[in-house]
């Protein structure tokens, strides 16, 4: 699976963040039945991290850096469309965009092998891992 972004909140849609730059971020980090392991939020201090100098895990990186919007495709992407005429429900699939923006909240839905895979985080991540994050991209540095 990798990891999956779903917007909580947009951010100004202007700023973005680009390899070699520092993301500051506020995040609620869970496991997948929803027990909290982490918090930046708890801690009020906010986490900082260099975009692709692999400081986070796969997850972070791509999630950040590489955000999906679910929906229709955006221009250039209508023939991925396939029609079905047979069915009468809606597909709706994951399109990229370019990368989080300053102030998004999203949810990152990340797999084991894009976190800390068949070892976990021992007393903390259990192995096989799926982790679910409430990241907010607060500034760039």
């Amino acid at each position: 699976m990798g990891v999956q972004v779903e917007t909580i909140s947009p951010g100004d849609g202007r700023t973005f963040p680009k390899r070699g730059q520092t993301c500051v971020v506020h995040y609620t980090g869970m496991l997948e039945d929803g027990k909290k392991f982490d918090s930046s939020r708890d801690r009020n201090k906010p986490f900082k991290f260099m975009l692709g100098k692999q400081e986070v895990i796969r997850g972070w990186e791509e999630g950040v850096a590489q955000g999906l919007q679910s929906g229709l495709p955006p221009p250039g992407y209508e023939g991925a469309i396939s029609s079905q005429p047979q069915h009468h429900s809606v597909l709706l699939n994951l399109w990229p965009q370019d990368t989080m923006s300053v102030g998004q909240r999203a949810k990152l839905t990340i797999s084991p092998d894009y976190a800390y895979g068949a070892t976990g985080h021992p007393g903390i991540i259990p192995p096989h891992a799926t982790l679910v994050f409430d990241v907010e991209l607060l500034k760039l540095e």
